[in-house]
């Protein structure tokens, strides 16, 4: 009886959660459609991000179900081959352009690492863990190769809380902390758009971002408020921003997902994406996996919001769609649930706080 009411209200939980998910997904479909009616926007590249999300989700809840080790595994690969076989992926569905260098490249790899760690807390066997770490910690080395050194480092920081994570009892607790270093982030990029910190800090923080990067991200500040209601309408940051007009390699993006969401769909549309996000965190937090899968999987996608914030990494299909399989695969039932290693036992479900 004790067990068929947990189930029943594990149940509950995940319609709540799956239910939020589409509430969310679809409200930033439709503020996106809203602004691009008030300015002449252009929202195909917003809506192509909510089905990549979505369809990665619902991809991962599927095959994370039926191969709990073997899908993640199978992500890791893809993820992994895709900036080496197919280096010139464009935003969108276009291929044209180089893999947003650093940006694109290190939030595919960072993907690939927490999808290896997840691998490995869910398999059974001592020897294919070790060898699913191995294959993480490769995933920072060919970041390095790659001339990545953010992805070098989120691939690190991923595999370092993965372990930590074994460690850890109370999953409320450990995505909060996530949630607060992409909020700190993300405060951060806002501050240095808005020149609300000491210019001698702006000056050493665009010897690693770059003049032109932070004369975007200012553009998109100043944007903001023309119309801190509706923004300026989805893809039309190129057209208004005196920095991006003036670049001959411009791709007409302020290269921060937040900034982006503020000067083209204002306030509303920031509170949207970080609506998409806390989303994705409930999800895990409510998930029925082990904490160590769920705290893996937080622990990438913080990283790849850390990338976002500062770089164009969510303009690429692949990495959009790359969050919502990791997030769908970390957030899966297996219809067989893999016997409990020592690392995972005791941090399931009971003990979410």
């Amino acid at each position: 009886m004790t067990s068929a009411s947990g189930s029943d209200a594990d149940g509950e939980r995940r319609i709540v959660s799956d239910a939020a998910g589409v509430v969310v997904l679809g409200a930033c479909a439709a503020w996106s459609l809203v602004t691009a009616a008030a300015h002449d926007g252009r929202p195909e590249g917003v809506l192509l991000a909510v089905l990549a999300v979505a369809a990665g989700y619902a991809a991962g809840r599927i095959s994370g179900a039926l191969l709990p080790v073997g899908a993640p595994f199978a992500a890791a690969l893809a993820g992994i081959a895709l900036p080496v076989v197919v280096p010139h992926l464009a935003p969108g569905p276009q291929i044209a352009a180089p893999l947003g260098h650093a940006g694109a490249t290190a939030a595919v790899l960072t993907l690939s690492a927490g999808a290896a760690c997840c691998a490995a807390w869910a398999a059974p066997v001592p020897a294919v863990r070790f060898a699913l770490r191995l294959l993480a910690a490769g995933t920072a080395v060919l970041a390095a190769v790659l001339g990545s050194t953010s992805g070098f480092v989120t691939c690190l920081a991923v595999l370092v809380c993965s372990l930590a994570a074994g460690r850890t009892r109370h999953r409320g607790a450990g995505l909060a902390v996530l949630a607060a270093v992409t909020a700190s982030v993300t405060g951060l990029t806002w501050a240095i758009a808005a020149r609300a910190v000491p210019g001698g800090f702006v000056a050493a923080l665009e010897g690693r971002l770059t003049p032109h990067r932070v004369q975007l991200w200012q553009d998109a500040w100043h944007l903001l408020g023309d119309d801190a209601a509706l923004g300026t309408g989805p893809g039309r940051f190129g057209e208004l921003s005196a920095t991006s007009a003036e670049s001959l390699l411009s791709d007409g993006k302020p290269h921060s997902a937040p900034l982006q969401q503020a000067a083209e769909q204002g306030i509303v549309g920031v509170v949207l994406l970080a609506a998409a996000f806390g989303w994705v965190l409930y999800a895990l937090w409510r998930g029925p996996r082990p904490t160590p899968v769920v705290l893996t999987a937080g622990a990438a996608l913080t990283a790849v919001a850390a990338i976002a914030a500062i770089g164009n990494a969510l303009s690429f299909t692949a990495v959009s769609v790359g969050a919502g399989l990791l997030a769908g695969t970390a957030t899966a039932r297996p219809l067989e649930p893999p016997s409990r290693t020592p690392q995972a036992r005791g941090a399931g479900r009971a003990s979410a706080w």
